[in-house]
C-alpha cells in the first residue's frame, strides 16, 4: 500500500549549501521533517549545482518520511547569468540593463523545458523572452 501524503512543500535552496537556518529550516520543521536528513540528501544531490538557486518540491508522508524533486533554476536566474548582470531593471520599460541573443534564449528554454507547461521549443522560447523583457533585458 502506498504511503499517504500529508503535505507538499515548495521551496528554494542554494545548491550544495542547504542548512537548517531560515528560510528552509522553519518550513521543514513545521512539516515535521528531519531537517538535518533533508539537508544532507539535498546537498549530496546538488553538488554539481553549487551556488545556484534550486527549486525543490518536497512531499511529506504520514509517517514523517519525505521525498523531493528538484527543478531547474528559475528562468530569471538563468537570464541574469547569460546576460552577465547583477539584477533586473527596476523600470524594465524605461531602463534596459542587458542583452541576450536568440541562441541564449534557446539554451535557457531547452534547459527549462521539463518545468514549463509547453511542448514546443518555440513556445518555451517565447516564455523565456517574455521573462527577459519583464526584467529589462533585450532579446536580439
Amino acid at each position: 500500500m502506498a504511503k499517504r501524503v500529508t503535505k507538499v512543500i515548495k521551496a528554494q535552496a542554494t545548491g550544495g549549501a542547504a542548512n537548517p537556518a531560515p528560510p528552509l529550516g522553519p518550513v521543514l520543521g513545521q512539516a515535521g521533517i528531519n531537517i538535518q536528513e533533508f539537508c544532507a540528501q539535498f546537498n549530496a544531490k546538488t553538488q554539481d549545482r553549487k551556488g545556484q538557486v534550486v527549486p525543490v518540491v518536497i512531499t511529506v508522508y504520514e509517517d514523517r518520511s519525505f521525498s523531493f524533486e528538484m527543478k531547474q533554476a528559475p528562468a530569471a536566474q538563468m537570464i541574469i547569468a547569460k546576460a552577465k548582470i547583477q539584477k533586473g531593471s527596476g523600470e524594465p520599460n524605461k531602463n534596459k540593463v542587458g542583452t541576450i541573443t536568440k541562441a541564449q534564449v534557446r539554451e535557457i528554454a531547452e534547459a527549462k523545458m521539463p518545468d514549463l507547461n509547453t511542448k514546443s521549443i518555440e513556445s518555451a522560447m517565447n516564455i523565456i523572452a517574455g521573462t527577459a523583457r519583464s526584467m529589462g533585458v533585450n532579446v536580439e
